[in-house]
């Protein structure tokens, strides 16, 4: 841009100029992006809501429309997140500023937790069990892995979170197409579900819990670790209303806990277009 300065005289009516470069240009926008704006319209309604399937379609990542459209949300409601995955999957799917967009942020059902940005918690399951049960728990999904009878198997069968493990019978490695067929055949032979049965029986010492999510894994968290642990951190004198937007709410879901808790309004949505949809209806009309 141009731009004269004050102490120019007549004599000295030369144009300046000030050249910034196309990456300054990108920085300034993107801090724009990912500082919160100022309190919504109606502050004491909170909405919270999942990643996968919600706002974007499993492990993908959301699209400029529906995060202009989340953006907007926010100028008229408090906006959260409050996904399984951990920080960094949460981020390839909605962005690297994610914990600075909207006022929380919740991975891991809220075990790792942000307020404004700021870090409030990290939980660790290693601390919580301690590692003579981890090492019991993984040799044992190793070997029953072994035995289960798929059409493929591709790699990183078990995922250890700070606050939990993710057990995936394909393996996460597996391409989209092929998540998508695992999906088809897991629902059919329930793979999943029978191996969630086998762990209750196995370990019903350590009192776990075991939510299938996605389309291709489930997580095992101590009790109470589901994503109803981010109400923690939400005063419920700071609130009116607590919506929060999932897909998966079924019972045995990895959303059901915190759709179904007496705190929370839930609503189920099966698409980013549906959760736009019904917040239109509900928040922008």
């Amino acid at each position: 841009f141009f731009f004269q300065p004050k102490h120019n005289t007549q004599k000295d009516k030369r144009l300046h100029c000030c050249f910034i470069s196309v990456d300054s240009l990108l920085i300034v926008a993107v801090l724009s992006i990912t500082t919160m704006a100022t309190a919504p319209e109606k502050p004491r309604i909170l909405a919270l809501f999942d990643v996968d399937g919600t706002l974007s379609i499993p492990r993908g990542e959301i699209t400029p429309e529906m995060l202009d459209f989340m953006t907007e949300l926010s100028k008229k409601v408090t906006v959260g997140i409050v996904g399984g995955s951990d920080l960094p999957k949460q981020k390839e799917q909605l962005g690297d500023g994610i914990v600075k967009l909207f006022p929380w942020n919740f991975s891991q059902n809220g075990l790792v937790a942000y307020k404004n940005g700021e870090l409030l918690e990290i939980q660790t399951i290693s601390k919580h069990l301690g590692e003579d049960n981890v090492k019991r728990l993984v040799n044992w999904v190793m070997k029953y892995l072994a035995d289960v009878d798929i059409p493929l198997k591709r790699g990183t069968f078990i995922e250890f979170r700070s606050g939990m493990f993710n057990i995936s019978p394909i393996g996460r490695n597996c391409s989209r197409p092929e998540r998508n067929d695992y999906e088809k055949f897991d629902l059919e032979h329930n793979i999943r579900k029978n191996m969630v049965e086998a762990m209750r029986k196995e370990f019903a010492d350590l009192g776990l819990t075991y939510s299938i999510g996605g389309q291709i894994s489930f997580d095992v968290f101590p009790q109470g670790w589901d994503k109803t642990y981010c109400l923690r951190f939400l005063d419920a004198a700071d609130f009116d209303e607590i919506h929060f937007f999932g897909d998966k709410t079924f019972e045995g879901g990895n959303d059901f806990e915190i759709f179904s808790h007496e705190r929370t309004i839930g609503h189920t949505v099966t698409s980013p277009d549906e959760t736009k949809e019904q917040c239109t209806k509900l928040f922008l009309s």
